[in-house]
């Protein structure tokens, strides 16, 4: 699932070296922290929220065999 994350956010962004996901398992549920560089906080985020929505849907729809909760945390 990192390596999914990773691959769908490299292209966005100007800095691709500074792509980072770390995980957290807690009990029910699966936390995926993102962070890029600060430049390319709005090309991840997008219009509205629309490419962190679009990339947060697939990563539910990747992780949904896995029988736990999916979060995806955005962050500098």
């Amino acid at each position: 699932m990192k390596e999914l994350i990773q691959t769908i956010v490299k292209p966005l962004v100007d800095h691709p070296d500074d792509v980072r996901v770390s995980v957290n398992e807690e009990g029910e549920k699966i936390i995926y922290s993102l962070s890029v560089n600060k430049e390319d906080m709005g090309k991840v985020i997008g219009k509205q929220g629309r490419v962190a929505k679009a990339i947060r849907t697939v990563v539910y729809a990747a992780g949904s065999s896995q029988h736990k909760k999916i979060y995806l945390e955005i962050s500098e």
